[in-house]
């Protein structure tokens, strides 16, 4: 079976009737609430997690519970907390929404065992998760993941001397590590004015606070409370940054920076009002630290994102790992080599040097720390590097599809008897996460050459259908040809 359709499945006891399938995905496990998303769910991932840190982990170490602006998510997280202290696991419980990668932090700066994180990240409103962080402060790896299933599985539900919930305010904590990361005395310096987008979530008023205490000019829009993103996503991508960026034009911005609704994923807005995807971000992120940092280390990317970071570590000497999808592969690495830097398609980017986790935050910091060292607006960044480099485009298609309509696309990808897409020919194809396969297209000077990426959602029902290419244009007649591919049935 293709690895982007081997998804771990487990079913939880639940009295005698059974229990509910429980999928865990890239980053945890996801549903909708109050169909499968209900307390008595969240109570047996929170036991499934408890048995795995009574087992594998030091409990002494306690365990931080964090939750996002979700309907229900402060109530979630309180039943999660009490079921690891039923288990005799001591919680530090937020005292307010908190971004994931603050959660991380602070398990990685207070020693703790583990942390769960109730939130459903870019999902639509209607969704809410459970994400496990572990004792180094990142993306549960794929060992450890299993091992909760397992616990999942068999229906755990560990007992012990009730240990104490103490509520915490993380957010200080987080927001000292930021300062000493970041050169904010440059960006303030540098008299750029940003626009801030928190997209309702939970990175609400963290880089509003950043900026208006170092003198940063900003302007900042859905930052309030909301749980029902009301008309969009909070996925910092196109169409649901629009409100960023009418901002950024309306208001004479040099740039737009949007956060997710957990804050661990970024995307941009040019000083133009253009999107800046998540992939020429970390191209212009891994370039500036090559040339003006010289971090020591490697690079790794997940396998639905640009071939400009190819480009870029070879021209320096770095050696590039591609890894399957999901953040937890790239901590993973982080765990075995010195990985400077490491990202995903999503928006989810990390350093080794800081946390083995994706920030969104922290990068949008680092993205005007660019901006500010090399004086220019963040449009004139992409074009210099689209220059350099060579014109590359991204583009992406979600298609919720019938379950034998997906499976069937993907299976015609897989066949050898495919040898076309569109009017282009096949020149390979690669599976290590989903199938891509790579067109015969003519590109010009230096430019990308063209592929297109089949991919069954881990967490959602549905087909990703990811492409890139040397133009616009070709991006956009790839995608559509994709997606008849997969209507043809």
């Amino acid at each position: 079976m293709p690895a982007d359709i081997k998804e771990h499945t487990v079913r939880a006891a639940a009295g005698k009737n059974g229990g509910t399938a429980i999928k865990f995905g890239t980053d945890g496990w996801r549903a909708l609430i109050a169909e499968d998303f209900t307390f008595a769910n969240v109570r047996r991932v929170a036991a499934a997690i408890a048995s795995y840190m009574l087992k594998h982990e030091d409990p002494s170490r306690g365990a931080i519970v964090g939750y996002d602006t979700r309907f229900l998510s402060p109530r979630f997280a309180r039943a999660a907390a009490e079921v690891l202290a039923g288990a005799g696991i001591a919680v530090k419980l937020a005292d307010d929404y908190i971004p994931t990668p603050a959660v991380s932090f602070a398990v990685k700066d207070m020693g703790s065992a583990g942390a769960v994180v109730i939130t459903s990240s870019h999902n639509p409103w209607q969704w809410n998760g459970v994400k496990f962080k572990a004792k180094f402060g990142g993306s549960a790896t794929p060992a450890i993941m299993k091992a909760i299933e397992l616990e999942a599985s068999t229906g755990a539900a560990p007992e012990g001397k009730r240990a104490e919930i103490e509520e915490v305010d993380l957010k200080p904590l987080y927001v000292r590590a930021l300062g000493r990361f970041v050169e904010l005395e440059r960006i303030a310096g540098a008299r750029f004015k940003f626009a801030i987008d928190s997209m309702y979530g939970s990175g609400r008023g963290i880089v509003a606070e950043i900026f208006s205490r170092h003198g940063i000019e900003f302007v900042a829009i859905r930052q309030e409370v909301n749980p029902l993103f009301p008309g969009i996503n909070p996925e910092p991508i196109e169409p649901h940054v629009r409100m960023l960026q009418d901002t950024v034009v309306g208001q004479g911005c040099h740039a737009g920076l949007a956060t997710d609704g957990d804050g661990d994923r970024i995307g941009a807005v040019a000083e133009d009002g253009s999107f800046v995807d998540s992939h020429k971000i970390f191209s212009l992120l891994l370039d500036w630290l090559l040339r003006r940092r010289h971090w020591p280390g490697e690079v790794v990317r997940a396998f639905n994102t640009s071939r400009m970071l190819d480009r870029i570590a070879a021209r320096h000497g770095r050696r590039l790992h591609e890894c399957p999808i999901g953040f937890k592969h790239i901590a993973d690495l982080m765990m075995e080599r010195e990985i400077m830097i490491g990202g995903e398609e999503s928006g989810g980017i990390g350093y080794s040097r800081y946390l083995p986790e994706r920030d969104g935050i922290l990068n949008s910091l680092l993205l005007a720390n660019v901006m500010a060292e090399e004086r220019r607006p963040l449009g004139e960044l992409v074009a210099k590097l689209q220059k350099e480099y060579g014109p590359h485009y991204y583009g992406r298609r979600d298609l919720h599809i019938a379950e034998e309509l997906k499976q069937g696309a993907i299976n015609r990808a897989y066949s050898p008897l495919t040898r076309k897409l569109g009017r282009y020919a096949i020149l390979k194809k690669e599976d290590l996460d989903g199938i891509k396969l790579f067109l015969e297209a003519s590109v010009e000077g230096n430019g990308a050459e063209a592929w297109v990426l089949f991919r069954a959602s881990g967490t959602e029902p549905l087909l990703r259908v990811y492409a890139e290419a040397a133009s616009r244009d070709l991006v956009e007649e790839v995608l559509l040809s994709a997606v008849e591919f997969v209507n043809r049935g």
